[in-house]
């Protein structure tokens, strides 16, 4: 596959962007890149501690930049953190420069998921996680779905998911391979 730009993995806190990002990546022969590790190595300090001292808005803000400066980068796989699709600047250089691939898991799961870990995520705090990610799949999912390519990878193992991620990823690459090779 003949990747001219770079892959975006966008969903849920839980839906795997990071562990099967690292996965696509090495099958793609591409860099992976996790934007929240990006933004914590920008700011110095933990996503945790910047949501604490600074609050979600400074976050989301230096998400965006940070998410900018990456999809400058070329191809790449590119997992960005649950809520960064839904900032329209965000998902406006996305548009332009990138091909969004939205990881799509039943909330079941990903309350499963999320409850292996749910210090490590700031919005899950002090939460009923069930409750908190209901609230915010009912927030986030209509935007998650003007992602360029939907993969519903509920209930599969990894190998199957990057199976059916790269099936899809294929509809939007192959073509335009394809495409050169005629036009040579």
């Amino acid at each position: 596959m003949d990747v001219t730009c770079p892959i975006v993995l966008i969903g849920m806190m839980g839906a795997g962007k990071s562990s099967l990002g690292k996965r696509l990546a090495n099958e793609l022969g591409l860099p992976f890149r996790d934007a929240d590790d990006e933004i914590e190595k920008a700011a110095g300090m933990s996503i945790a501690d910047i949501f604490d001292k600074h609050g979600e808005a400074a976050f989301r803000d230096g998400e965006q930049r940070v998410t900018a400066r990456l999809l400058q980068d070329g191809p790449q796989v590119l997992a960005l953190g649950g809520g960064a699709f839904v900032n329209p600047d965000t998902r406006a250089l996305i548009e332009q420069s990138a091909v969004s691939l939205w990881l799509d898991v039943d909330l079941d799961e990903l309350v499963q998921r999320v409850n292996r870990n749910p210090g490590k995520r700031p919005l899950l705090v002090g939460t009923d996680v069930r409750a908190k990610l209901t609230e915010l799949n009912a927030l986030r999912r209509p935007i998650y779905e003007l992602a360029d390519l939907r993969v519903n990878i509920s209930r599969t193992d990894a190998r199957s998911s990057i199976r059916d991620m790269k099936k899809a990823l294929a509809t939007r690459f192959e073509p335009v391979a394809e495409q050169r090779k005629n036009e040579t």
